[in-house]
């Protein structure tokens, strides 16, 4: 019991300034109880401590992102290739880095390991940062003696998956942009440029075109109910983000209705393949058994389409039904995809053919992409003008009108 109440003490970042028994200023950070346990500790070096400060959480630090860890797996796998020492080489790596949140993780990790933690363990203890697979393939590089190698296949594992995430986000990122703006400025079209028409219609006495009713109209719903048009869209997005992220009925409805999209169902399908093979071949590569691998492929494709059928995958696998058969049966990859993974397996070349089979498709979403970007371009361009170029002819009309009467 003391022991677990001692795990649950909360730790927080200290700032301290001291002065060694030479005379000489020091200063440093710490993870402690309390700032009276860094005065503590910095006595027992032979440090008279001077201040000590819980560090600020605001403004000094930003969020880890997966950039940070996949570019710390290529610094690391670096090093070790050159033969620098492992704890030398967080000490490098997290000195170099301009984020404190990664050097923080960085300096925890390495004290881990210095306490007698393999890396695999001392990984783990960061779920947030490291997920199974990343630590999978640690610990059967330290049970193989090959960290430097699986490091730096690791590393291109991670450079790839962000890579295609990129892709995937930049491809959809550009027609979302063009509908918000599009909407702000029809928004504030309605609501101060159109009632300052109406009172010039209103003066003229005329009846006016059907066409510019309909936007006045329009824009009389906007000035009246601008607050629950903005509240509705804004909660709903809200509320549907909130959902998706917490149900996985939805996420499941989601994810089936991405794959089933016109133009962007098959990017998205391409995507998840390429994750999956790519996943699939680093794993297999580093010496995990197969039904391992799979839990962790499982999730690595990003889409609980592939998350489910992967799990009915394992399970066949685990009952002695071949890899290539399995995926068959789940019916959700391509005869060419199946093809590959049976020559690898009667070849004994698996994690070799999934590896050419990650690059098809990586090549393939590369160029769903570009073809993507060039067709959302004219179809937007076409739909901003039938929007706003609609909205400018019903305003003039009436005005026309009095022209030819005139």
């Amino acid at each position: 019991m003391a022991v677990a109440r001692k795990a649950a003490v909360k730790e927080f970042t200290y700032v301290w300034e001291g002065v060694d028994k030479k005379g000489k200023k020091l200063k440093g950070d710490m993870r402690a109880p309390g700032p009276q346990f860094v005065s503590a500790q910095l006595r027992r070096q032979g440090i008279n401590p001077t201040k000590v400060k819980k560090q600020s959480t605001f403004g000094r630090s930003r969020k880890i992102t997966e950039k940070d860890i996949t570019m710390f797996t290529r610094q690391l796998a670096t090093m070790m290739k050159s033969g620098v020492p492992l704890l030398q080489a967080f000490d490098i790596v997290a000195r170099g880095h301009a984020n404190p949140a990664v050097q923080k993780l960085l300096g925890d990790i390495r004290n881990d390991i210095a306490a007698g933690s393999s890396l695999a363990q001392a990984f783990a203890k960061h779920p947030l940062y490291f997920d199974q697979l990343y630590c999978n393939l640690i610990n059967a590089a330290e049970q193989a003696g090959i960290l430097d190698a699986i490091l730096d296949r690791l590393a291109t594992y991670k450079e790839k998956m962000l890579a295609i995430k990129g892709k995937i986000k930049s491809a959809l990122f550009y027609p979302v942009a063009v509908i918000v703006v599009a909407f702000i400025i029809t928004a504030v079209i309605m609501i101060y440029v159109i009632p300052a028409f109406k009172d010039l219609f209103q003066s003229f006495g005329a009846d006016l075109p059907a066409p510019t009713l309909v936007v006045i109209a329009i824009s009389d719903f906007f000035v009246n109910y601008w607050w629950a048009i903005f509240g509705g869209i804004f909660g709903g997005v809200w509320a549907f983000f909130y959902a998706w992220k917490r149900s996985t009925k939805m996420q499941d409805f989601m994810d089936r209705l991405f794959l089933k999209l016109p133009i962007f169902g098959p990017l998205i399908e391409k995507a998840a393949i390429a994750r999956w093979a790519r996943t699939l071949s680093t794993m297999f590569a580093a010496g995990v058994p197969l039904v391992d691998a799979l839990e962790s492929v499982a999730g690595a494709a990003g889409n609980r389409v592939f998350y489910l059928g992967t799990k009915r995958i394992q399970s066949e696998v685990a009952t002695g039904t071949s890899l290539a058969v399995a995926m068959q049966n789940s019916e959700l990859f391509p005869n060419m995809v199946i093809q590959m993974t049976q020559i690898g397996e009667e070849s004994g070349s698996l994690d070799s053919m999934l590896g050419k089979v990650a690059d098809y498709y990586e090549r393939e979403v590369d160029e769903a992409v570009e073809a993507l970007s060039s067709l959302m371009e004219p179809v937007i361009m076409v739909v901003l003008g039938v929007l706003i170029g609609g909205m400018v002819i019903a305003m003039y009309l009436p005005i026309f009108k009095m022209g030819q009467a005139v």
